[in-house]
């Protein structure tokens, strides 16, 4: 291989040219940090729906929010084992909320959300406006969740911390 083919390569790696290059230091620290603060409110915003779950209490318009999902997975999805599905997405949407906001086991947690959001996209398609239960915010959900699969628990994780991940 020439050495310009090598070089063509690795110019294609490289980034961009810094319109402000005085900020690339400032990107380098925040990048990380963003990552991390992405990686903690995701799971912060999952919990907030696996706790009602977990304690039988209401959330926002559901009285029972764990019935409703065994609900949506028995008339919507049907999955067998309904139940047993509805206890796995109520630890799912805690233990496993936690998990991925402290960075732990990241790469096996973050798949399992993305699939969970797929389903909800699933059951609340073809609507997409926010207006009835649409599947937009689902759907974001389960982006990030695939980008989290994809990058692992970052710099400031538990997986970083104790030097292993998937």
């Amino acid at each position: 291989m020439t050495s310009d083919a090598m070089t063509g390569r690795a110019q294609r790696h490289e980034s961009p040219s810094l319109l402000l290059p005085a900020l690339r230091n400032f990107y380098e620290i925040s990048n990380p940090v963003s990552y991390a603060l992405l990686r903690v409110a995701f799971g912060l915003i999952l919990l907030t729906h696996g706790l009602p779950k977990l304690l039988g209490e209401s959330h926002g318009a559901m009285a029972n929010p764990f019935a409703s999902s065994v609900n949506f997975i028995t008339n919507s999805l049907h999955l067998p084992a309904p139940i047993l599905f509805g206890y796995f997405v109520m630890y799912l949407e805690t233990f496993g909320a936690v998990m991925l906001a402290a960075g732990f086991f990241t790469r096996l947690i973050a798949p399992m959300i993305a699939v969970q959001m797929a389903m909800i996209c699933l059951i609340h398609y073809p609507k997409w406006a926010w207006i009835d239960r649409g599947m937009e915010y689902p759907f974001l959900l389960g982006l990030v969740a695939l980008h989290i699969s994809f990058r692992g628990g970052g710099r400031f994780s538990v997986d970083r911390l104790i030097g292993r991940e998937l």
